[in-house]
């Protein structure tokens, strides 16, 4: 007789089904927001997890925690040697499965990760313009996103997601173009704060464009009638996104204000980092090591206690706003989006 899963619940009642696994901390650009031009120095290819270790801990989460829905993200998760297969081995476990990329090699892989089994992809898009995206970037690739943009759709990965961080005199004065861009194509577009993950610590607050800014210039232009969200089901946190919808169209923006309008007390989110390392948070200070446990033999009675023990020490929230706000000593591309 199948028994369900306990839920995965913090000592706040936050019920934990959404599952963030990043595949690898390497990436093939250099986002000025992200990290310096030089990079990073990458994982050991030993340090990080196996796809039997991937697929092992998440038929656990899944089996045992409850976790319904995984995004596969990075560093760059196209990166990823042999990734179809290991999409197909994820989605064989009844998960919904979905993909944030950078869209550079996307055009060339949509199709098979479909095939596999792949349910959605979000692709970083912060400019239209190629000589600002080469800026941004610090390489020449627009072509290769907006290439791979179409081939998602065209694969059938809907809705086709762009995410767009807006920056006080990087891209503010492309916000509308943006969105007319994303509505002409059939993508739905999401605008996010951004956020003290950078790894140089640069992060400067006032650069920031805040979610009111931002749908006060695109009322400039249209208006916005607020997307009605359909109450969440059992043990589903509110989804991070707020939308509206762009009266008389299809067109629907979404915006994430993790900054200004934090959603902590209603966060279903768990990140699972390239080499193994669970963190509660995004901003956590702390990680629990489950490839140790792996490689020590541990079975999934061990691993989950260390998953549950993990989510139980999860505070109320990140506290970016607060005095006692700490960094993480992880960039965002080390710990996946």
């Amino acid at each position: 007789m199948h028994t369900a899963p306990a839920p995965l619940v913090d000592r706040f009642g936050r019920v934990h089904t959404d599952l963030r696994v990043s595949l690898t901390d390497r990436c093939n650009l250099r986002c000025t927001y992200c990290m310096p031009a030089e990079g990073l120095a990458w994982l050991p290819r030993a340090e990080v997890l196996t796809d039997e270790e991937i697929v092992r801990l998440v038929r656990v989460a899944v089996e045992r925690l409850g976790i319904g829905s995984v995004r596969l993200t990075g560093g760059e998760p196209l990166l990823r040697r042999g990734l179809p297969g290991l999409v197909a081995r994820l989605t064989a476990l009844g998960v919904e499965l979905s993909l944030t990329t950078n869209g550079i090699g996307l055009a060339r892989m949509a199709g098979q990760l479909r095939a596999a089994g792949l349910h959605r992809v979000n692709v970083s898009l912060d400019t239209l313009r190629r000589d600002r995206y080469q800026e941004i970037t610090r390489r020449d690739r627009i072509a290769d996103v907006l290439a791979g943009l179409a081939a998602a759709r065209e694969a059938g990965l809907a809705p086709v997601k762009i995410n767009v961080v807006p920056v006080r005199g990087v891209n503010d004065d492309e916000l509308l173009d943006l969105v007319e861009f994303a509505a002409g194509h059939d993508y739905r577009i999401r605008f996010i704060e951004s956020m003290p993950l950078d790894a140089q610590g640069a992060w400067d607050r006032s650069a920031m464009i805040t979610a009111d800014e931002l749908l006060a210039v695109l009322g400039t232009r249209w208006e916005l009638v607020p997307v009605v969200r359909d109450r969440p089901a059992a043990g589903r946190g509110t989804p991070p996104a707020e939308e509206w919808r762009i009266a008389g169209t299809d067109t629907v923006v979404g915006v994430i204000a993790s900054v200004t309008r934090p959603f902590c007390g209603t966060c279903d989110r768990v990140r699972l980092t390239a080499d193994g390392q669970l963190r509660n948070c995004l901003f956590a200070t702390e990680e629990s090591d489950l490839r140790a446990l792996l490689r020590g033999g541990a079975g999934d009675d061990e691993i989950e206690g260390a998953w549950r023990r993990t989510i139980a020490r999860k505070g109320p929230g990140h506290e970016i706003n607060s005095a006692d706000f700490r960094r993480p000593e992880r960039p965002m591309s080390a710990i996946g989006g």
